[in-house]
């Protein structure tokens, strides 16, 4: 797997394995944030319900805390959405000069003149 290369977008681009692992490793942080998020809002809505007057001043700081993990949710998709492009973008310039075959032989492609 390492340094192979993955076709299967749909259209036939072809992704490297290290972007196919820099996803991977986003989505794991995604998924471990959303994780953490869930056991904040079960504490939040728990000390909310108890109405005792500590658990509700540190529900202040545990929704800061929410709301900086949301960010943080947001950051990490815009930055997977802006490498996404990046590597579609060499995907399709990789193809109109010729493409690396997982063999590692070259795929030219000819232009016709015309």
């Amino acid at each position: 797997m390492e340094g192979g290369i993955y076709t299967g977008i749909g259209n036939g681009t072809q992704l490297d394995s290290k972007v196919v692992q820099t996803f991977q490793k986003s989505f794991v942080q995604v998924q471990d944030i959303l994780d953490q998020n869930r056991l904040l809002i079960n504490e939040i809505n728990q000390n909310h319900e108890s109405k005792i007057p500590d658990n509700l001043s540190r529900n202040v700081g545990l929704i800061r805390e929410l709301n900086n993990n949301i960010r943080r949710v947001v950051d990490l998709y815009a930055d997977l959405s802006s490498n996404f492009s990046r590597s579609m973008e060499a995907s399709s310039e990789g193809e109109s000069a010729g493409t690396l075959k997982s063999d590692g032989k070259s795929s030219e492609k000819r232009i016709r003149s015309g």
